[in-house]
Parts: structure tokens; sequence; C-alpha cells
């Protein structure tokens, strides 16, 4: 007679935290999670603590000197954030991220730790009217200049503005509102010649549709805030950190980085090699200057991040939809779009941004001014509004708002006319943004 052997228990697979090599949808969902260990929360909660015990006198000196990597205070470090900082730098390809309080702290932070007083920086004109007033007014204020390319394309006029002192450059890769596509690569060949880090804005894009240290870049910078939160309700910024940059073999000093920080202190290069960036950042500028994030816009960040790719899927099918409408509209004079074949960045479209470009451009109605007033007044399905990256649709008239500081003839080289609109096309149904967009263009230029 025989009996049924007792099968042998099994322990339980431990959950994965290892997310290297998944695919983009897998790390946008899971990568960067922590164990959670009090009650086993699937979702990472929001620590709201400015500050965090110390086990004993050895473990605080240990986190001030950085010996220990444990938590010393929200301003630069907090449980949240780590999670949306290891999911960013995952989807973008870094070896780190800083997540800070908008995409303007992050900017900011990042090229002021790059460049000082009687330094340099180099930077598409064709950028975010914000970071241009804050180049023009605040930098400027602080000792640093910055010079501007105006036709990325051309190699010469970048080896002419670099000069002994320049410290970074500084592109978008779809710029706003103008969507005139910025190739990455070829501005990279150009700053690794002279051993200046390439700081590359991939707000609009996001890394579902290009990534750009895989193209050259040294550090990429995001207003979260947009795309990568998508639903408008919370500020941030990150600072991805390649790791690739040979900061102290370049030609150009970076003392913060390459020089100890204290006597008996190893630099940030010796003491943490591919992070020298990350470290430096927040352990230095982003730990003095404190644009701190708050958790809960950090929690937010996340839930926005989970579903990225569904979103920008719809928000590119949409952009699409809408920009070949209005370019066949007879109101419209012009589609600022480098998706439409016609346009003289479609090509660096099909060949870098795998045949997108984004969801955030701009057309000029016919009839200047009024007409745009009058276009703008009649919308009711987009919103009127300054924020982009948005799941609602939304509209500007960069000419009377972002760019209404600058001279009339900046206006006019930067192709900001005042018929100009920019668009920021949501995941709505195309059908309706079309319908809407048709009814405002009638109010704009009657039909005879």
């Amino acid at each position: 007679m025989t009996h049924d052997a007792t099968p042998p228990v099994v322990a339980p697979v431990p959950a994965r935290y290892d997310w290297e090599g998944f695919g983009f949808d897998t790390r946008q969902v899971h990568a960067g999670e922590l164990p959670e260990e009090n009650f086993g929360a699937r979702v990472t909660p929001i620590y709201l603590s400015a500050a965090y015990r110390f086990a004993s006198f050895d473990e605080a000196e240990a986190r001030f000197t950085g010996a220990d990597a444990g938590q010393l205070y929200s301003r630069n470090l907090n449980p949240t954030h780590l999670v949306a900082e290891r999911r960013i730098a995952s989807l973008e390809g870094g070896v780190g991220a800083i997540v800070v309080g908008s995409g303007q702290a992050a900017i900011t932070a990042l090229l002021l730790g790059l460049a000082g007083a009687g330094e340099h920086l180099l930077s598409t004109a064709s950028v975010y009217s914000g970071t241009r007033i804050l180049f023009d007014r605040t930098f400027t204020r602080l000792g640093v200049e910055v010079d501007y390319v105006r036709e990325p394309r051309d190699p010469e006029e970048w080896e002419r503005l670099i000069r002994p002192e320049t410290k970074a450059a500084f592109v978008e890769t779809i710029p706003n509102p103008k969507n005139d596509l910025v190739d990455v690569a070829a501005v990279a060949a150009i700053t690794r010649r002279h051993g200046i880090p390439l700081v590359v804005d991939n707000t609009v894009a996001t890394p579902y549709v290009i990534r750009p240290l895989e193209h050259g870049a040294d550090v990429v910078v995001h207003s979260s805030t947009k795309f990568l939160t998508g639903h408008g309700a919370a500020l941030s910024g990150a600072i991805v950190d390649g790791g690739t940059f040979d900061w102290a073999g370049s030609r150009r000093p970076y003392p913060g980085i390459t020089e100890p920080p204290g006597p008996g202190k190893p630099s940030f290069v010796d003491a943490y090699g591919r992070h020298a960036l990350e470290a430096y950042l927040r352990f230095g500028i982003v730990n003095d200057l404190g644009p701190a994030l708050s958790p809960v816009h950090s929690f937010l960040l996340q839930q926005g991040i989970e579903t990225l790719s569904l979103r920008m899927a719809r928000h590119l099918e949409n952009a699409v939809a809408v920009a070949s409408w209005l370019d066949a509209h007879p109101a419209v004079e012009s589609v600022d779009f480098a998706g439409l074949p016609g346009s003289e960045y479609h090509a660096i479209a099909t060949e870098r941004f795998g045949g997108h470009a984004g969801s955030v451009f701009a057309f000029t109605v016919r009839g200047g001014r009024d007409a745009a007033r009058r276009f703008f007044d009649a919308l009711r399905v987009f919103s009127r509004m300054t924020n982009i990256g948005d799941v609602r649709s939304m509209a500007l008239h960069p000419a009377s708002t972002t760019h209404v500081s600058f001279s009339a003839e900046e206006r006019e080289r930067l192709g900001i006319g005042d018929g100009l609109i920019r668009l920021s096309i949501g995941i709505e149904t195309a059908a309706d943004l079309i319908a809407d967009l048709d009814a405002a263009l009638a109010a704009a230029v009657p039909r005879s």
C-alpha cells in the first residue's frame, strides 16, 4: 500500500526590484520601486517628513560626511522622490536622476552648477520662453553669459560661438512653440570635440519618443510637470545624469565636481565615479539652493509616469490628425509641425524621432492679431491656458503672453508672429478637437 508523499513546502519567490533589461512599458510601471516593509503597500507611500531619525551618533556623522547614503533631510533626498528618480533615470537610460520643484528649477540648478560668474553657456535660440528669460535676466545678473545659436543645423555657427570659457551647451529636442526639431547627435558631435557637456531638455518629446543620451547627450532635463506627469495637477522637474561625461579629463574646469569639497574629503569624481554629477548636484547645488519637491507632487509624478506610453501614443496620433487638418484649411497661413512631409524638419523627425514630432506645435491664422483674438476667444474644447503636456488640449497666443516681453525684432527672428497660435494636443477624440478648431477658425476668418 502506497501513500502520496507530502509535497515539499516551497518558499514564495521574492518580488522583483531590478527591472534592467525589461521593456519601456514595464519599467514605467515598476522601475525604481523599493521594498515596503511595514504594511506591504503596493503603491509607493508619500513620505511627508522633513527629516529622519538617526540610529546613533556614528550614523548621523556618516550621513553628513556621505559615508552612509541613507536619509538625511528631504531637501535633497526623500524616499518618495527616490522611486521617481530611479524610474525617470531608467526610462531615459541615465545612471541617476534628481527631482526638484519645477522644470525651471532643474535647468537653474544644473547650469549654475556647471557655470559661474565670468563663464559662458550656449543655447539654441528657439527654446521655451521662460528658459530664455531665465538666461537673459537672472543668469546675466549672476555674471553667466548666454549666446544663442540661430541655426542649430549649421556646425559653423556652433564652432563660431564656442569660447574657452563655454561650460555647457543647451538644446530642446522639440522646441516650444515652433516644433523646429534639433538633431541631438549632430550637436553632440560638436560639443564632444570641445569637451563641453550637452544638456538636452526632453520635456516635449519624453523618452517615449527619443532618449537623447543614446544620441550623445550628457545630461537630460525635464519639466516633468508636463508630459511625464500628464494630468496637470502638480509641478516638478527632473535632472538625469548620463554618467558618460569625463569631468576630470575635460580641458575645461569643473572644480565643483573634480576638486575636494573640503579638507580631507575626496572629490565627487573620486567618491562617486559615473554618478559624480548627480552627487554634486544633490549634495551641493540642489542642497544649497533648496528647490525641494513636495513628496505629494513626487507621488503624483509617479502616478503619471505609469501611463506615459499609453498617453503619448494618443497625443502623437491626435497631433498628426489635427496638424494635417489645419494644413489644408484655407484660414490657416502655415503650420509649424515637423510631422508634415512639407516641413523643413521632417527629415530629422524621420531619422531621429521615429517619425514623430511630438504634440506641441504652432500654426498661423490668416488675419494677424485680430483674427488670432477671435479664434482664441471662440474655443470651447481647447483650454485657453499656458501649460503644455496635459491630457487636455490647450491653446495660447505666444506674442501676447509667453513672448510679450521679447522685442518685436526678436519675436520676428523667432517666427512668433501676431497670428501664431500654440497648440498642445491632448488625448480627447480627435474629431472633437477638429470640430472645435473649425468653429473657432470660422469665427476668426469668416468665409465670403
